[in-house]
């Protein structure tokens, strides 16, 4: 008798596959005994998963629906047997961590550094991502831990922070009077800006904060990575928001000016983002204790 479990497993892959016949081959099983399980599931479930094509089947709104779940609840799994199978002592595994290109270049790589030292036989995959994405990511089992910037709140997930990170306007050559005194973000904002893409958490928490005092930013200029913010504001092109912490070498090389406001946006932080409830590899757990100093 086919379990509840390995009905799901079948119904992924016949999903996947969008075939029965494929399906059976890829779970070394008959056909027809594949087609039992998708009719014993419709049965139970009292609703239709897929229809039949000229090329196969795809799934109705109520299979596509369903599958969203199955195949992250497989995912989940799948991560979990691949975790108890790893070494206690780190001679063997994977280590999939998702970070934003920002964070990694000036925060993770040092880390990183010393963990593929510690532990060579561990297989380190890095996947570059937006904040919201990779919570996706995590939450799916695709990726083990995150790195973000925070605030995240996702009632599925858990947070270590690591790092406080404060949120600045810089300028070039071209607008550096700006940076000889405080200023207001209402003056700052009769200038042209220079900001990261919408997506991003970064920009939300800024026009957050300044949304509740009244304030709206327009910029005219959207880019996809920090760098690009520090290079633009160099060539004058606007005044950017940026992460001081992360502006060190332009601030201290004198190739952008910080505008320091009369009221500065609060202090957020980066940190680790992971499935709540859900146990951290040996791999996982090593690694982020070489973050945490200890």
């Amino acid at each position: 008798m086919i379990s509840k479990i390995d009905t799901y497993r079948i119904f992924n892959e016949v999903a996947k596959y969008q075939s029965f016949s494929r399906a059976a081959k890829a779970l070394y099983m008959i056909q027809p005994a594949v087609s039992q399980a998708i009719m014993n599931l419709e049965r139970d479930m009292k609703i239709r998963l897929f229809t039949g094509t000229s090329k196969g089947v795809t799934l109705t709104t109520d299979g596509q629906l369903l599958f969203e779940y199955i195949t992250s609840a497989i995912s989940l799994i799948e991560a979990g047997e691949r975790k108890i199978s790893e070494s206690r002592d780190l001679m063997f595994g994977e280590l999939k961590i998702g970070v934003g290109d920002t964070i990694s270049r000036y925060y993770l790589l040092p880390f990183l550094e010393k963990f593929h030292q510690n532990s060579p036989n561990i297989k380190l995959k890095i996947i570059n991502r937006t904040t919201p994405e990779l919570v996706r990511m995590v939450k799916s089992g695709d990726i083990d831990i995150a790195v973000c910037n925070l605030p995240v709140k996702d009632s599925a997930i858990e947070i270590l922070q690591c790092m406080a990170v404060h949120d600045v306007f810089v300028c070039g050559e071209k607008y550096r009077e700006l940076s000889r005194m405080p200023q207001t973000v209402e003056e700052i904002t009769k200038n042209p800006l220079i900001l990261l893409e919408r997506k991003s958490n970064s920009r939300q928490f800024v026009e957050k904060h300044l949304a509740s005092r009244g304030i709206k930013l327009e910029p005219e200029i959207e880019l996809g990575s920090h760098e690009l913010l520090l290079e633009f504001t160099k060539y004058n092109f606007g005044i950017s928001c940026v992460i001081d912490e992360f502006s060190q070498e332009y601030l201290q090389k004198g190739l952008v000016y910080r505008i320091h406001l009369s009221e500065e946006i609060p202090e957020r932080s980066i940190g680790f983002c992971y499935l709540k409830g859900v146990s951290l590899s040996a791999a996982v757990r090593e690694f982020v204790r070489i973050t945490q100093g200890a």
